[in-house]
């Protein structure tokens, strides 16, 4: 018995160690993010001032773009994506939506709102899709396609996308998303004005719940009702503002927004597309991008940056946040899984000795360590195998510190966009920002514990969450 509960004791100690262990280094390094992407927001922010869109919007060398907008079963938001696109401030672009088998009424409102009529178009497909279905299109608005396809699922609807665009670059857009006008012109700036082949170029996402909108235009920008909405606020500002613009400034991006990003064309179709092995087809695509331009000996980069941006509808109920938490988790973790062999490679640069690993250790091994740990913490107090000094260092490190990052990235959106202007939406984002760790991050964190699960257990089922208008019609 003495040597069962010696044997237990060391392997919660030991436990608890690798714990504390994953809140330094996530947070130690989450820190670094913070202070890089504090200089880079500001420097570019008085680049842009400077320098503004004009030229790049004048001038006949910017390349043209195609939004790319895969939609199923979005009969209550796909207007509203399109109309926003189609308002988009950029001088030559067409949009192409792909209409992925929908069983309700998507297909049936687009062609009645834009009075499209079949039509026919020839397609020489880079990529293998699904067959495609029809074609329809209304002279009066020639930058509009819609294309209805057998259902393939996201990323094969991307695909088909990609073999109807005839531009240099393309944007993929969710069909619950509603563009800045001027997004894609600053998601292009880093594109044109880099001396490196630039091939992927991500901007901002932020929450539309709690808007104002009309005819796919924010009008005002507000904070939404409920509390999991506000939360989730916060989160998108953390994992933006610090993360992927700390990580673009490193030159380790390995994660876009599948949501609102610019590919460029070739480039994807020499790589071989989105696949469908995985269901995060976004991060998938990046890190594949990192795999081929290293095996293929190019030199390529990937530019993150805060200013374009695009509002999206976040889950207002714990089951649809329950459905993307998983999904994305689960994406993770089979990214990671099928391009393992990037994990420390020299030959992947600063992606393959920190970004991969990171993400392997801090988001995907992570969510099973931090999430037992709450667990395994508490009974080792329980049972006199944790020190105090030990839990107050768990405490400050899980709750505290966790808080401290919140914190940051609101206050650091008030120093630079300042999208919400009222004081009281301020000061209301400040206590969400410190009570996101008394809770939703555990209930996040069980989510994201449950994705792990998913992978393990080989699980390849795409959970989706369901779009029904978050925003008010002004």
């Amino acid at each position: 018995m003495n040597h069962t509960l010696s044997f237990l004791r060391y392997g919660v100690t030991a436990f608890n160690l690798v714990v504390l262990s994953y809140f330094f280094l996530g947070n130690g390094i989450y820190t670094f993010l913070m202070l890089l992407s504090l200089r880079a927001t500001w420097v570019h922010m008085r680049q842009m001032a400077c320098r503004g869109l004009d030229a790049l919007r004048r001038s006949p060398l910017t390349p043209t773009v195609t939004i790319i907008i895969p939609a199923w079963n979005e009969q209550g938001v796909i207007v509203n994506t399109v109309d926003s696109a189609l308002q988009a401030d950029y001088p030559r672009f067409q949009v192409i939506v792909v209409d992925d088998g929908s069983t309700d009424l998507t297909l049936d409102r687009l062609v009645h709102h834009y009075d499209l009529a079949e039509t026919n178009r020839a397609c020489h497909p880079a990529i293998p899709t699904a067959p495609f279905r029809a074609y329809y299109a209304n002279p009066q608005i020639p930058n509009l396609l819609v294309v209805s396809k057998v259902r393939g699922g996201k990323p094969d609807a991307l695909n088909a996308g990609i073999n109807l665009c005839q531009s240099p670059y393309f944007c993929n857009l969710d069909a619950d998303c509603l563009l800045e006008r001027d997004a894609l012109l600053r998601l292009m700036y880093p594109i044109v004005n880099s001396a490196v082949e630039t091939v992927v170029s991500g901007g901002i996402v932020r929450i539309l719940n709690g808007c104002d909108t009309k005819d796919g235009r924010v009008l005002k920008v507000g904070l939404p009702p409920t509390w999991l909405e506000r939360f989730q606020v916060v989160e998108y500002l953390r994992s933006f503002l610090f993360g992927r613009t700390g990580w673009h400034l490193l030159g380790g991006t390995l994660i876009v927004s599948g949501a609102f990003a610019i590919f460029h064309r070739s480039t994807v179709i020499e790589a071989g597309g989105f696949c469908r092995d995985t269901v995060t087809e976004d991060m998938d695509l990046v890190v594949q991008l990192h795999q081929w331009a290293a095996e293929n000996n190019r030199q390529i980069r990937m530019s993150f940056t805060s200013d374009p941006v695009c509002w999206t509808e976040c889950p207002s109920t714990l089951t649809m946040l329950a459905h993307q938490r998983r999904r994305w988790q689960l994406g993770l973790c089979q990214t990671l899984w099928k391009h393992s062999q990037m994990l420390f490679g020299t030959r992947y640069g600063i992606v393959g000795w920190l970004s991969f690993p990171f993400h392997s250790y801090i988001e995907g091994l992570g969510a099973a360590v931090e999430f037992l740990g709450y667990l395994l913490i508490p009974l080792g107090v329980f049972l006199g195998m944790v020190t105090p000094g030990l839990l107050l260092l768990f405490i400050l490190l899980g709750f505290v510190y966790g808080g401290f990052l919140s914190v940051g990235a609101v206050l650091l959106e008030e120093l630079t966009y300042r999208r919400y202007p009222r004081v009281r939406d301020l000061l209301t984002l400040l206590a969400f920002a410190v009570l996101e760790n008394l809770g939703y991050r555990q209930l996040v964190l069980y989510y994201r514990f449950q994705g792990t699960m998913k992978f393990l257990a080989g699980s390849r089922r795409w959970e989706k969450v369901a779009h029904v208008g978050a925003s008010a019609e002004g």
